[in-house]
């Protein structure tokens, strides 16, 4: 019995091991599962980069009475939510699996490019593009955007935030909404001063809780519904227009409800122990 107690023993002590190994970061020199769904972040969002350049932006540069092509816009807001999705596993596959030195960093700069860059490059043509804008205008609200995503994943690297907890909108979530807007093409200084908004949001010190567990299936099944609203608009299928237009208008609003539910929580934190003072000096 004492001989089968050292074996079981050193067996856990070897599962251990392999487990550690495992887990352990990798070198700089190699990636890991997670990094190449990072990669997937960085090139959905040039893509999308691409298809508004090809299909929107070039066809108005020569010929201005050219209307923007539908298809173009969807499947640009289609590969920024795959990005988003890829965001979204990331992080989960590195905790299940192996990460590498190089993920935090890989991470940061497929942000900037799919939740900075490409939302505010769509801001910067919806001012080319959309009858009554200023081009001048729109192109600062789009560096503003542009901005905020920056100064949003510099604070994320550098301050330490209490587990489970993101400090301002998720860059994800801003950019989702910043392209909600311009789909519905509001009003244009209106739809400035929403954009203006979001961008204040993501450099805020609002505390947004991070998509773990119930969360993040639900942030999920939204990708994959918003995906689908999208693929009917551009194929012109039966209520695609309406689709898009709830979809967009569902993003906006929750967008702006997430931060007055974030402060209702802490009110209502605060309230508590207000109450639970006024008890213990009563008692």
């Amino acid at each position: 019995m004492e001989l089968d107690d050292e074996e079981s023993t050193e067996l856990r002590r070897r599962r251990w091991a392999r487990d550690r190994e495992l887990r352990a970061p990798r070198s700089p020199q190699h990636l890991s599962t997670a990094d190449f769904l990072t990669l997937g972040n960085a090139v959905c969002g040039f893509l999308a980069i691409y298809s508004i350049t090809t299909g929107i932006l070039m066809p108005h540069l020569t010929d201005e009475s050219a209307a923007p092509v539908k298809h173009s816009a969807a499947t640009a807001v289609t590969l920024l939510l795959i990005g988003s999705m890829c965001d979204l596993f990331d992080g989960l596959v590195a905790r299940k699996l192996r990460s590498s030195a190089l993920g935090a960093e890989l991470d940061n700069l497929a942000d900037l490019i799919s939740f900075g860059i490409a939302p505010a490059y769509f801001v910067a043509v919806w001012g080319l593009v959309s009858p009554g804008s200023n081009q001048q205008l729109s192109a600062f609200i789009a560096l503003t955007v542009l901005l905020a995503v920056v100064l949003r994943l510099a604070r994320f690297s550098a301050v330490k935030m209490r587990p489970g907890i993101f400090q301002g909108m998720p860059c994800p979530m801003g950019a989702m909404t910043v392209l909600a807007i311009v789909l519905l093409d509001p009003p244009f200084i209106p739809g400035l001063l929403m954009i203006l908004g979001v961008a204040y949001l993501m450099v805020s010190r609002i505390e947004y809780p991070k998509p773990q567990g119930l969360l993040a299936t639900a942030t999920l099944a939204w990708i994959v519904v918003s995906i689908g609203c999208l693929a009917s608009w551009a194929a012109g299928l039966p209520g695609g227009d309406t689709l898009m237009h709830i979809g967009a208008v569902a993003q906006i609003a929750l967008a702006a409800m997430a931060p007055l539910l974030v402060i209702r929580r802490k009110v209502g934190e605060k309230v508590g122990v207000v109450r639970a003072r006024r008890a213990e000096n009563r008692g």
